[in-house]
C-alpha cells in the first residue's frame, strides 16, 4: 500500500499553510503579501550490510523501487510489503556525491538569496548518520563538501566590481543531555537559545569564526570535531552520544546606494540515533545520555505531528533541539530531511519508524523569505527639529542654496566641499553621539566617493537632491553649533578673568589666623540608681535598709590643650558594680543551699548552669560530698574559675530580687 494519498495530502498542505506555516514571520516584501510555501524535502538513504553481517542465510528486509519509492516487508505477513514515496530514494550503491549533488547542492543558492537553508540527518544509531554528514577523507560528506562550493560561490560574487560584499562565519555546537555546548569554546558551558523581535533563533555567546577558504573551516572545525560527545555501544564502536549542529553564516552587503544587507544561514544538523537499551546493552551514563536522545527525537515527533494537525501550539520549547530546528521546521528555511536505515532484519523496527517519521515530515510546509535590512543612518530623513532650530536668516540662505541646487543639472562641487567642511567633525564632542555618529559616516561617505563624483551622480535623483540637501542642512547646524561654541569659549575667559581679579583683591587684605583656644571640658555625668523593682519595694517599707547603687569609679586620662604644652589630667568617669557585703553573704549561702540540697532542675534556676552542668553538679555531690564553700564549683567540670566573679554576681542579684532566670 502507498503510504498516504493525494486528497490526504492536499488537506494536510492546507492545514498546515493555514496554522503551522502562518507562524512563520512574514518577508519584507510587503504587508499584504505572504512569502511562498515550500515543502520540506525528504530523502531516504539504505546503507549496505556491515561487514560480517551480510550472508545468504539474512535476506535485506528493505528494497527500493525506483528514485523515489521503496517498499519495506510487513512483519506481521512477510506476504505484504509497506510501500513509501518521498523526493529521493539513495540505495545501498549509491555514493556520497550521489546524493550531495541529488539533494543538497541545490539549496545552496538560496543563501545568496538572504535565505536560510538546513539539512538534518536522521535515523536510528548505527544507520550510517555522520558517514553521511561528514564522511572521510577518501570519501567525504555533505559538510566538507558543502563548505567547498558555498566558500567558491562567495568568493566568485564578493569579487570585485560585484555589487555586493560577501563573509562566511561559521559555529558548531552539540545538545548533550539538554545542554547547549559551544564545541569551539568547550569551557563556556551552557548556553541559552533565545528569540529575536524578528522571530530569528539565536544563542547569545557562541563563538564565530570567520572562514575565507576551505582550509580555514578545516582549521576550525577538525579540533572542534575531537570535543564531540561519543561512546561505545554494542551497535556502534564510536556512537555520536549528542546532535551536533554547524551553522554557517553568509553576510552580504551592498557596495552601492541604497546599501542592503543580506544574511543567509546554513545548518548543518547530525542528529543522535534513538536507540533500543535492550540491544544496545547500556548502563549507567550511556542509559542517562540514551534517555536524553530518545526524549528529544520524542518531541521532535510531536512537533512535526503539530505542524501536520495545525494545532494552535506547537512545543518547540519542551525541547532544546526542536527549539534550535524552530526555523528549520515549520519556519522560515528550505530544509532537507535524509532519513538513514539500515537494510538488516534486526533494525527492521527502527526501519519503519524511521520511514513513518519522515513520511509525516515530508508533509510539513515552511515558508522562507529573504533576510534583507537597509542602512538607515546613511540616508536617514532629517528631523523637523533640527530647522526649527536655525534663524530666519538661515532659513533663507538655505531655502536659496536649495532653489539655486535644483535649477542646476549637475551639481559636482557640492560633495567636494561638502567632504572638505566636515573632516573637524571627530572634533566636535559636546554633539549629540547619534547625531555624530550619522555626520560621521556621511563624511566618510562623502569621502570616498564624493571626490570622483561618479557614484553620486549615477543615483537616481530624487535621493540625489536629497542627499545634497542633506548636506547643506548639515552645513548650517555645524556652523551654527560652531558660533555657539564660540560665544561659551567667550564667556569662559571673561569668568576667569574676573576670578582672577576678584584673587588679587583677596590677596592684599588677608585673613589673620585665629587664636587657638584651649578645649573645654564636659560636665560629669550624673549618677544613675540601678536597683530590681522588689528590692525598692522592701526598701520603701523598711527605711533603715541599704541601698545598693552603682558608683563611679574615676579614671584619668591626659588632656592636652592646643595652646599649652604640659598635658593636664582629668578623671573620667565610668560604672562599677558594688554590692554591700551583708547582701553578698546572704547571697552566697543561698547559693550554697541550693548546691547541697536542690536538684537538677532546681540547679537550672541558676545564671550560666544547663542541664549538663546541673547534672555534673549532682553528680560530683553524690561522690564528694556537699559543697563546703561555693568556689568549690572550679572542681565540678565545666565551671572554670575564671567565670565564677560574674557567676556570683549574677546570682546573688537575681536570688535577692525573688527572681528565676531560666538556663544560659
Amino acid at each position: 500500500m502507498v503510504a498516504g494519498s493525494s486528497s490526504l495530502l492536499r488537506r494536510r498542505e492546507m492545514a498546515a499553510a493555514t496554522s503551522g506555516a502562518g507562524r512563520c514571520r512574514l518577508s519584507k516584501m510587503g504587508s499584504g503579501r505572504r512569502p511562498p510555501p515550500a515543502r520540506v524535502r525528504v530523502a531516504v538513504r539504505l546503507r549496505p550490510f556491515v561487514d560480517g553481517t551480510s550472508g545468504t542465510s539474512e535476506s535485506p528486509c528493505v528494497r527500493g523501487i525506483d528514485s523515489c519509492s521503496l517498499e519495506v516487508a510487513n512483519w506481521r505477513n512477510y506476504q505484504e510489503t509497506l510501500k513509501y514515496q518521498f523526493d529521493a530514494f539513495y540505495g545501498e550503491k549509491s555514493s556520497q556525491q550521489d546524493i550531495y549533488a541529488g539533494s543538497v547542492q541545490p539549496i545552496l543558492r538560496h543563501l545568496l538569496e538572504g535565505q536560510n537553508a538546513s539539512v538534518l540527518a536522521y535515523g536510528p544509531t548505527g544507520a550510517g548518520k555522520t558517514h553521511t554528514m561528514l564522511g572521510s577523507p577518501e570519501l567525504p560528506g555533505v559538510i566538507p563538501r558543502a563548505l567547498v562550493d558555498l566558500l567558491q560561490m562567495t568568493r566568485e560574487e564578493g569579487a570585485e566590481g560585484r555589487p555586493w560584499a560577501l563573509s562566511v562565519t561559521m559555529s558548531y555546537l552539540e545538545i548533550y543531555q539538554e545542554k547547549v555546548l559551544d564545541l569551539l569554546d568547550p569551557a563556556s558551558g551552557d548556553l541559552v537559545i533565545r528569540e529575536d523581535c524578528r522571530g530569528n533563533i539565536l544563542i547569545p555567546g557562541l563563538t564565530q569564526k570567520p572562514i575565507t577558504s576551505f582550509a580555514d573551516f578545516e582549521q576550525h572545525f577538525l579540533p572542534a570535531s575531537r570535543n564531540r560527545t561519543v561512546g561505545a555501544t554494542r551497535l556502534n564502536q564510536r556512537s555520536s552520544r549528542s546532535h551536533a549542529v554547524l551553522l554557517v553564516k553568509v553576510d552580504q552587503r551592498e557596495r552601492l546606494a541604497p546599501f542592503r544587507q543580506r544574511e543567509g544561514k546554513l545548518y548543518l544538523i547530525d542528529l543522535a540515533g534513538s536507540e533500543d537499551n535492550r540491544r544496545t546493552g547500556n548502563q549507567g551514563l550511556r542509559l542517562k545520555e540514551s534517555g536524553a536522545i530518545n526524549t528529544s527525537l520524542f518531541v521532535l515527533g510531536k512537533v512535526v505531528d503539530a505542524l501536520n494537525q495545525g494545532l494552535p501550539r506547537v512545543p518547540y520549547r519542551d525541547s532544546k533541539l526542536t527549539r534550535l530546528l524552530q526555523d528549520s521546521l515549520g519556519g522560515s528555511a528550505h530544509s532537507i530531511l535524509i532519513a538513514n536505515i539500515a537494510p538488516e532484519r534486526r533494525f527492521y523496527l527502527d526501519t519503519v519508524s524511521a520511514l513513518n517519521f519522515a513520511a509525516r515530515s515530508k508533509e510539513v510546509i515552511n515558508r522562507p523569505f529573504t533576510n534583507e535590512s537597509l542602512q538607515l543612518h546613511v540616508l536617514a530623513p532629517v528631523k523637523p527639529s533640527q530647522k526649527e532650530l536655525l534663524g530666519p536668516s538661515e532659513v533663507k540662505q538655505a531655502q536659496g542654496s536649495e532653489e539655486e541646487e535644483i535649477r542646476s543639472p549637475e551639481p559636482t562641487v557640492a560633495p567636494v566641499s561638502a567632504s572638505q567642511k566636515l573632516s573637524p567633525l571627530q572634533k566636535l564632542s559636546s554633539l549629540d553621539p547619534a547625531m555624530l555618529e550619522r555626520l560621521l559616516s556621511l563624511d566618510r561617505l562623502l569621502g570616498s566617493h564624493g571626490t570622483q563624483g561618479t557614484p553620486l551622480l549615477n543615483t537616481p535623483k530624487r535621493e540625489r537632491m536629497v542627499l545634497i540637501k542633506t548636506v547643506e542642512e548639515k552645513d548650517l547646524e555645524i556652523e551654527r553649533l560652531k558660533m555657539k561654541q564660540k560665544e561659551l569659549e567667550a564667556k569662559v575667559l571673561a569668568q576667569e578673568a574676573s576670578d582672577a581679579k576678584e584673587k588679587e583683591n583677596c590677596s592684599h587684605t588677608m585673613l589673620r589666623p585665629l587664636p587657638r583656644r584651649t578645649v573645654t571640658t564636659a560636665k560629669p555625668l550624673k549618677k544613675a540608681v540601678v536597683m530590681p523593682l522588689q528590692l525598692i519595694q522592701e526598701q520603701a517599707a523598711s527605711p533603715s535598709a541599704e541601698i545598693h547603687i552603682l558608683k563611679k569609679k574615676g579614671q584619668k586620662r591626659k588632656l592636652e590643650s592646643l595652646d599649652a604644652s604640659e598635658p593636664q589630667e582629668k578623671a573620667e568617669d565610668c560604672w562599677e558594680l558594688q554590692i554591700s557585703p551583708e547582701l553578698l553573704a546572704r547571697g552566697r549561702q543561698k547559693i550554697l543551699d541550693l548546691l547541697n540540697e536542690g536538684s537538677a532542675r532546681d540547679l537550672r534556676s541558676l545564671q550560666r548552669i544547663g542541664q549538663k552542668k546541673a547534672q555534673l553538679i549532682v553528680g560530683w555531690r553524690e561522690l564528694h560530698g556537699p559543697f563546703t564553700q561555693v568556689e568549690d564549683l572550679e572542681r565540678v567540670e565545666g565551671i572554670s574559675g575564671k567565670q565564677m566573679e560574674s557567676f556570683l554576681k549574677a546570682n546573688i542579684l537575681g536570688l535577692a530580687a525573688g527572681q528565676r532566670c531560666g538556663p544560659s
